[in-house]
């Protein structure tokens, strides 16, 4: 009876220990996908590569004479999510140029710590200790929350698409869904209107070296709508140009 109690434990473990590697599959699967769509794809694509290699790596480990415990595959997504939460958040509150990275760290990270919470619980002596564990999962679930309503829901990169704009522009690509045309277009934003006169102007001067002549007028327009020139730092109309020149 004891036997059978004990493979239907490592049974369980085993299940465990395969969904916490498959979720770090999902993830670094998602991020890949929703990559494309930021102004820094290669911020999110090198999180999401990171967290597939560390899948494949636990699923080769599940073979091992000695493989991982459940507690050491929480103990690595929380490390790991940790990281990618402070790396994340610095994305999107400072360098405002990744929005995806954080919540999906986040989850990890706090999948992790509850995970080891739980795992703990039976061993805690006091009521304190309990207690204080419940209060901790909480703030972790408010944290994931915050950093999904934060990044995923009113996440804004406007500035970061300008930013973008200006290295396809300097690289030459000025066409299609990743060219400096596309990311310009992207980066008008209506809470911070000081910034639309740049995206105007640098999209006025990139159709005016393609000829095309009424997408540049447009733009000509609503640039003349918030000042023209005038508006912009002397510094972005030079970068622009200079690019311009160098193609």
């Amino acid at each position: 009876m004891k036997e059978k109690f004990c493979k239907q434990d490592q049974r369980g473990n085993d299940t465990v220990e395969l969904l916490l590697t498959l979720l770090f599959a999902i993830v670094g699967g998602v991020l890949m996908g929703m990559s494309f769509r930021q102004p820094f794809p290669e911020i999110s694509q090198r999180f999401g590569v990171y967290s597939i290699i560390i899948a494949l790596l636990l699923l080769v480990a599940r073979n091992a004479p000695n493989a991982l415990s459940t507690n050491s595959i929480l103990i690595l997504m929380t490390a790991f999510g940790g990281v990618g939460v402070i790396s994340g958040v610095r994305n999107m509150a400072v360098t405002q140029k990744d929005v995806i990275v954080a919540p999906f760290a986040g989850a990890l990270m706090s999948i992790g710590a509850t995970g080891l919470l739980v795992e703990e619980w039976a061993n805690f002596t006091s009521n304190f200790e309990q207690i204080g564990s419940f209060v901790l999962i909480c703030l972790l679930g408010m944290l994931e929350v915050y950093l999904v309503f934060r990044g995923l829901l009113i996440g804004k990169l406007s500035r970061s698409w300008s930013q973008a704009g200006l290295r396809q522009l300097q690289r030459g690509l000025l066409e299609g869904d990743k060219g400096a045309i596309a990311c310009f277009e992207k980066a008008w934003d209506v809470e911070n209107e000081h910034m639309n006169p740049m995206t105007y102007l640098a999209l006025e001067r990139i159709h005016a070296h393609l000829e095309n002549t009424s997408e540049a007028e447009n733009w000509r327009e609503k640039l003349l709508e918030f000042g023209g020139e005038a508006a912009v730092a002397e510094e972005w109309i030079s970068a622009i140009e200079a690019a311009l020149k160098a193609l």
